[in-house]
């Protein structure tokens, strides 16, 4: 069974993306014909580092092949449930069809022995700086390739999403070469050159793919912002100017969400794909994602036979967090580079001036000043200083004064309705964990609060408790904040392991929340615009454009050469847990499930050498009571340029020592392109404590991989 597809942006500090979705349209599915399709076909796949050659002989002779296989399912179809239409075909990433039902059932559709398995389509959704550049390290790799006028130049990355504004100075083709150009060249040139809508449900609606939503041009120029973009944010300027990840990557705008459309389905997905790697795109971004259900459905498989055939699916883990076993599909699929999201220390805030200091105040979804704000501050107090303000206070109290409480128990709303009702001016909401402050979104509740609010983190709290009863000011307009509450792992971030074989989960960790991207035209007031959003949507393209920048570097390396750079010298020990209320402090994460292997590092990747498959190793659900040993096979592969020798070791058992891990041989030494095989080895006492255990394999300094099981 297949998912939902939606985008993954986080709104209004809600885990949610939009609103509560199913989890697959019904009235639609995919059949996947028996027969491999190009990528995997042993006539057709290509050889590592290299592309399907669509002119071959052989591979025209298998697409007849396949189109005759077609065929016959479509006679058969319309002989035994002629109400069903096929609405796609598919041979590059699967050997497959799309079919409306109009009433005919699964069974009817897959009666013959043509079809291998079928499914209901998914649904799926998207998943919604420089700064963001440093912490990845993205500067100093670029070092390695040439600067930034070489960082990802002339490799091509598809954004699978909502469109490209290609009139954004983030996608201006100056300097750029001539390239050819394919689809709507009202949405194209030299930087974008592909413009394509993929809407198979309602085709008579004649849909184009122009960037109506935001959500895909804030991925687009994470991924590949020409560099140096002047940026501001509604007209405040940004004390630098941004680059993508791969700022001199050419984009391709397949737009599977057009106009007001919120969900795709698989086909739409699938078009998108095949028509991206059949455009010649190296790199795919789908910062979407829906529910799940089993190991694998038809979409990972797609991404899976992608990877094979050389094109590197950068997806989100999902917005589904936090909890175990929440990643969403297609992010849990075996090749799919997944990631997880964790904060950038940055964001806009209202200038809160006290006679204790400064502080930033995060405008919420509520009214706003229409000038500077000067006005006593009033730290409501009643069980608690500051009062979490979920109770009616006296009528007049507030009157004339800045309302101070504490999140926490109520709604936003709740407590600046409450603030309102007393006669405020505006409400200042002190967050109760450590880190930024929070977006504040309004609630369910009709008449919704019109009084300005802003919530400060909870640093601030001894500061503006101390200036009660002083004056105070609020300035209208915002000010850019640097902060340091970087690599704060995101509450919504989903979490793994996977479903049923217990794959670990995202596989790296990159930034996500308070992420600085542009935003088409029609998005804000002041143009060019850029904006602030958070999500694995966010998270996605810093992976997808680390994948442009390592092609560039290495064409000759696979698609799982590519993952294995990113996700095997992911930075360790530098992802914080989660805050909830109560903490005063930071903890570590070392939860695999949560971050992987880690936060992306870029330059690590960039000098890559041990380059691993898989990239991490789960030995699956293991009984308390077998005691037994399991073994797995690890590829290490030297994508270096000279001879190595790597010690090979386990470190970081967690959370104790029922369960061990060991590797055999004990080192390796590889010429350059030359590979070796390594077991690794799970040992569980007999009665082995009931959680989920782990450990890393560890290559020398080059390289590691999460290993990991479950007792049950």
């Amino acid at each position: 069974m297949q998912p939902i597809i939606k985008s993954l942006l986080v709104l209004a500090g809600v885990a949610a993306a939009t609103s509560a979705l199913a989890d697959q349209d019904m009235s639609s599915a995919l059949v996947q014909l028996n027969g491999d399709p190009l990528a995997t076909y042993a006539k057709t796949k290509p050889a590592q580092g290299k592309k399907i050659d669509f002119n071959s002989n052989s591979v025209k002779s298998y697409r007849a092949q396949l189109s005759a296989l077609r065929n016959d399912y479509k006679a058969w179809l319309r002989a035994n449930a002629p109400q069903a239409k096929v609405t796609g075909e598919f041979d590059l990433s699967l050997n497959a069809v799309a079919v409306q039902l109009n009433g005919a059932t699964l069974s009817q559709v897959s009666g013959t022995p043509l079809v291998k398995t079928a499914e209901y389509q998914g649904l799926y959704r998207p998943t919604l700086a420089d700064t963001d550049l440093a912490v990845i390290n993205a500067t100093t790799a670029w070092a390695a390739d040439g600067g930034p006028a070489n960082a990802g130049d002339g490799v091509k990355v598809a954004i699978v999403d909502t469109g490209i504004d290609v009139s954004h100075p983030c996608f201006s083709d100056a300097g750029y070469p001539n390239q050819p150009q394919s689809g709507d060249h009202r949405f194209t040139n030299n930087k974008v050159i592909v413009a394509k809508v993929f809407s198979n449900k309602t085709p008579s609606r004649g849909y184009s793919a122009e960037a109506i939503q935001a959500h895909g041009t804030h991925v687009a120029g994470t991924v590949g912002c020409n560099f140096e973009t002047p940026t501001n944010v509604d007209g405040v300027p940004i004390p630098y100017s941004m680059s993508g990840v791969a700022p001199r990557a050419i984009l391709g705008n397949y737009n599977i969400f057009p106009a007001d459309v919120e969900n795709a389905r698989s086909e739409d997905i699938l078009d998108a794909l095949e028509a991206a790697y059949t455009d010649g795109f190296d790199v795919a971004n789908m910062s979407l994602g829906g529910g799940s259900h089993g190991v694998q459905d038809l979409l990972t498989v797609a991404i899976d036979n992608l990877d094979a055939a050389n094109m590197v699916v950068a997806v989100a883990a999902g917005n589904s967090g936090p909890g175990a076993f929440t990643v969403e599909s297609p992010g849990n699929g075996k090749s799919s580079l997944t990631a997880g999201a964790a904060s950038v220390g940055h964001h806009m805030g209202n200038p809160i001036n006290t006679s204790t200091g400064s502080y930033a105040g995060t405008k919420g979804d509520f009214g706003s000043l229409s000038a500077d704000l000067t006005a006593p501050l009033a730290v409501v107090s009643d069980t608690s200083t500051p009062s979490l303000g979920c109770t009616a206070f006296a009528a007049g109290s507030l009157a004339g004064k800045i309302a101070v409480v504490s999140r926490g128990t109520c709604t936003f709303a709740t407590k600046v309705r409450n603030a309102q009702a007393a006669g405020a001016l505006a409400a200042v909401i002190i967050d109760n964990r450590p880190g930024d402050a929070v977006l504040m979104g309004g609630d369910d509740t009709p008449n919704q609060p019109t009084l300005a609010a802003f919530s400060v983190a909870f640093d601030d709290k001894a500061g503006l408790v101390a200036a009660d009863g002083a004056s105070a000011t609020i300035l209208k307009t915002a000010q850019y904040f640097l902060s340091t509450h970087g690599d704060i792992m995101a509450d919504f971030s989903s979490q793994g392991p996977t479903d049923v074989d217990f794959r670990v989960k995202p596989d790296v960790v990159a930034p996500g929340v308070n992420v600085i991207s542009s935003i088409p035209a029609n998005a804000c007031a002041v143009a060019p615009c850029f904006a602030f959003f958070q999500g694995t949507s966010m998270a996605t393209p810093h992976l997808a454009g680390g994948a442009a920048f390592l092609r560039g570097m290495h064409p000759d390396w696979s698609a799982a050469d590519i993952r294995s750079a990113i996700v095997n010298t992911a930075a360790r020990g530098v992802l914080k847990r989660t805050p909830v209320p109560g903490d005063t402090a930071f903890a570590p994460e070392g939860n695999v499930n949560i971050a992987g292997a880690g936060r992306e590092d870029l330059a690590a990747a960039a000098n890559a050498t041990a380059l691993l498959s898989p990239v991490s190793v789960s030995f699956g659900a293991v009984p308390a009571i077998s005691g037994k040993s399991l073994s797995a096979p690890v590829t290490i592969r030297n994508g270096g340029t000279s001879p190595a020798t790597w010690a090979l070791s386990i470190t970081s058992n967690v959370p104790d020592s029922s369960v061990t891990y060991s590797v055999s041989p004990a080192s390796v030494s590889l010429a350059p392109g030359a590979s070796a095989t390594v077991t690794v080895t799970m040992t569980p006492a007999k009665g082995a404590s009931l959680r989920g255990h782990q450990a890393m394999l560890e290559v020398g300094s080059a390289a590691h991989a999460v290993l990991y099981t479950i007792i049950k």
